[in-house]
């Protein structure tokens, strides 16, 4: 049976023809009868007729289906066919992480049922969960990155009909925290112990030092991350021109983008002269180049200190790559405009940006803060 248009009596004496919603309406499958107001004027009544034609195309091939019986796991389904199936695959890894962690908590029905008690219930209870690192319990950060991604799947659960609302997310605070970056004092003394690196080996015209030098300082004058660098393929370099192109597939942004390089990055990466496809060929496992990475800090004496309340491990002391780039972000905010930066960094939302922005003055502020004796007070003005 096709599906129809009407208005409510009531509403048209009470409000006007023109004023009252229009309405489509139809019977299911099971005989009951249903409706979906589609607003006043002209614009609900184009809305109606549009609904009115699906719905009716529904009924009459079977296809019908009634989105309050919709069961959590035959949207997630249909999510994976439809989106996820087309995010990146860092992006698709945190999405399913997410919707992994909310099923095992909240075991879902239907979904029409998800309610802001609900979300509040995830949150509880997985912020009382182990961490991956013993002793200490998921962080709000960690917390708060799987709400962000479980808020964009019910955002489209919303868009096709399965939520009449979608649920108020209350995301848990987070603790303000200096950012770990590789300071300009540490990058000269890592520079220098780049002499003791013990790999790659095997690599023709090519020495371990040159190799990690120039792989540190394209690191902290462009803020690429460790996959875009170990990507990087000697047919997208142009050292005349002082361009590197980055591909789609390499990097979180979804799009190939050329980047200019400072010639201090130019000049290093004209030392790795070689055959080899990857500018910054790796010929051995991928665990060992953090290992040498960590061996070559030793080397520096750097010795961080760490305090989370954890079981400490080696690496607890020593920077990781994604501490170039924060240094990139950080020492750079206050030279570059924000449009400028959010380019060299190639984040798709400027308020990613703006978190390295305010990295730069979190660090005036601790300055600003820092406990003044009594004593030397008194040369101050």
């Amino acid at each position: 049976m096709a599906a129809w248009i009407f208005q409510d009596p009531k509403q048209v004496k009470k409000l006007g023809a023109d004023n009252a919603s229009h309405y489509v309406g139809w019977i299911d499958p099971d005989g009951k009868k249903r409706c979906k107001s589609c607003g006043p004027g002209t614009l609900g009544l184009r809305k109606a007729e549009k609904l009115k034609e699906k719905r009716s195309a529904e009924l009459l091939t079977g296809t019908y289906q009634d989105a309050a019986k919709k069961t959590w796991k035959e949207f997630r389904e249909e999510y994976q066919q439809k989106i996820m199936d087309g995010m990146s695959g860092p992006t698709r890894h945190l999405t399913a992480e997410a919707l992994d962690s909310f099923e095992r908590i909240i075991k879902p029905g239907r979904i029409g049922t998800i309610k802001v008690q609900t979300i509040d219930q995830f949150i509880r209870e997985r912020s009382a969960e182990p961490g991956k690192k013993g002793g200490s319990l998921v962080s709000p950060a960690t917390v708060n990155k799987q709400l962000r991604h479980l808020r964009s799947v019910l955002t489209v659960a919303k868009e096709w009909g399965y939520l009449k609302e979608r649920p108020r997310f209350r995301m848990v605070k987070e603790q303000r925290k200096l950012v770990k970056f590789v300071t300009g004092e540490h990058f000269a003394a890592i520079y220098a112990a780049c002499d003791q690196a013990r790999k790659p080996v095997g690599l023709a015209h090519v020495t371990a030092a040159d190799w990690w030098r120039g792989l540190i300082v394209f690191g902290y004058m462009t803020g690429w991350r460790i996959s875009e660098l170990l990507a990087l393929r000697r047919s997208e370099l142009d050292l005349d021109a002082g361009t590197a192109l980055t591909r789609a597939e390499d990097n979180k942004g979804g799009r190939d983008d050329r980047v200019k390089l400072h010639a201090v990055a130019v000049a290093h990466l004209r030392a790795l002269a070689g055959f080899d496809q990857q500018v910054f060929q790796w010929p051995h496992d991928r665990r060992t180049l953090d290992t040498e990475w960590h061996r070559i800090q030793a080397c520096a004496q750097i010795h961080l200190p760490c305090h989370r309340d954890h079981g400490h491990t080696d690496a607890c002391h020593f920077y990781g790559f994604h501490d170039l780039r924060r240094a990139f972000a950080t020492q750079n905010a206050p030279r570059l405009t924000a449009d400028a930066l959010q380019k060299l960094m190639r984040h798709k939302s400027y308020a990613t940006t703006q978190r390295y922005i305010n990295m730069a003055s979190q660090l005036d502020e601790a300055v600003d803060s820092l406990h003044v004796p009594e004593v030397l007070k008194k040369g101050l003005g």
